[in-house]
């Protein structure tokens, strides 16, 4: 089973908190990190704009990547949140068998 990592960015950390919760809490990811005080530099609408986000770095099951993509777009405050998911070269045996059994139905 492959491991993805998503990354996600959010406008604060409560909105970053309460998203990451929910996902865990459906099992959609196993982990999330939340890392404050990124800056952001982007072109949106014609400007170049600067914002205060918090990054999210989620950790998942590549079965899960489409599910976890859809659910992430409901939850999410932005009109285009960003969704980028890289593919894991190496994970260790125990966080992937971890990760697994952490996101597996009851």
């Amino acid at each position: 089973m492959g491991v993805r990592v998503v990354l996600c960015t959010f406008p604060d950390a409560d909105t970053a908190r309460r998203v990451a919760r929910q996902l865990v809490e459906e099992k959609l990811a196993a982990c999330v990190n939340l890392l404050p005080g990124v800056e952001s530099i982007y072109r949106w609408q014609g400007q170049v704009e600067t914002a205060a986000e918090v990054l999210a770095v989620l950790k998942t099951a590549a079965s899960q990547l489409t599910v976890l993509e859809k659910r992430l777009l409901e939850l999410h405050p932005y009109e285009v949140p960003e969704f980028v998911a890289l593919e894991s070269s190496a994970v260790a045996p125990e966080y992937r068998a971890w990760l697994m059994q952490s996101m597996a139905a009851e």
